[in-house]
């Protein structure tokens, strides 16, 4: 099967393509170089934000099945430029979710827990979205875009990803690992309350449903333990026996640009009926993340 994935520099985009790199035709889009291990891949430099060359990329490769993990994923960076986000995260959507149809092929966009407001959390996927800021609501459309484009189509929402493989982007989990190593403090959300989500277990989940499975809407595919921010940092500590300051803080104490919903954990119950891949506990995924960890130092 030819399967193509979008944003796949990105933590889920390039843990999928690890994992399908050998059993499938495989393209990964991504803008600008390839940051991947060399593996069984082609890869497409390819802008979700200039309305073309994705669509043009997908349509050359043929593919039977897509995954949309590409985004703008810098909440406050989109707040100070919504243009750009509504290019690449409404309109880059719309370039998968056209190609898509034009050539028959299944869909699976990722998009975010941000779609809430966090008044109410946690949240299943009937739940209705109030986002608030240029992220959450350039994703909530992004999310539309899909639903209505695409015939054959399904909306992953994932939260807080992370991952320790070598060339991972830096991410909450991995700067409390470094900062504490270090001997400084971390600070930390104690009144947010979200789903990490170990991005191997969600390219795991999102690429079962998009190549396994006919479900069509929503479907929440986050790690299985909400917690809050303090309350992570302290298990990845506890798991790599690192000891050190965190610093709990209040959301409206900080300076953010843009709004953060406060709680949006994810009920993932549908998920772990429905998929073999099932949402990770937050034990199982720290296991993972820290046996990453060692591989990514010794390398």
């Amino acid at each position: 099967m030819r399967v193509a994935v979008t944003g796949a520099n990105g933590l889920l985009g390039g843990a999928a393509v690890a994992q399908l790199a050998g059993a499938h035709e495989v393209l990964a889009i991504g803008r600008g170089a390839c940051r991947l291990p060399a593996g069984r891949f082609s890869w497409a430099d390819a802008d979700l934000g200039d309305g073309q060359t994705v669509e043009a990329a997908l349509r050359a490769f043929r593919a039977d099945a897509v995954l949309h993990a590409g985004a703008l994923t810098d909440v406050d960076g989109c707040e100070r430029d919504p243009d750009a986000a509504w290019r690449v995260n409404v309109g880059g959507s719309e370039q998968v979710a056209r190609a898509c149809r034009a050539l028959g092929a299944r869909l699976v966009a990722v998009s975010t827990d941000y779609v809430f407001d966090g008044e109410a959390g946690p949240y299943g996927e009937e739940d209705t979205p109030n986002p608030r800021g240029a992220y959450a609501r350039t994703k909530r459309c992004g999310e539309e875009a899909a639903l209505l484009l695409a015939p054959d189509r399904a909306v992953a929402r994932v939260a807080v990803v992370y991952s320790g493989r070598p060339g991972a982007k830096n991410t909450f989990a991995t700067q409390v690992v470094e900062k504490l190593t270090r001997g400084e403090p971390v600070t930390a959300f104690c009144d947010q309350v979200v789903s990490p989500t170990l991005a191997e277990s969600a390219a795991a989940m999102t690429l079962e449903l998009l190549l396994e499975h006919d479900y069509q809407g929503v479907l929440h595919t986050a790690g299985a333990t909400s917690l809050d921010r303090v309350d992570f940092a302290q298990r990845v500590a506890a798991r790599f026996g690192l000891r050190g300051e965190i610093v709990p803080v209040r959301t409206a104490d900080v300076k953010l640009l843009a709004p953060r919903p406060l709680r949006s954990a994810l009920r993932i119950d549908r998920a772990a009926a429905l998929l073999r891949s099932r949402p990770l506990a937050i034990e199982a995924a720290l296991d993972t993340f820290h046996a990453q960890w060692r591989s990514r130092r010794a390398a």
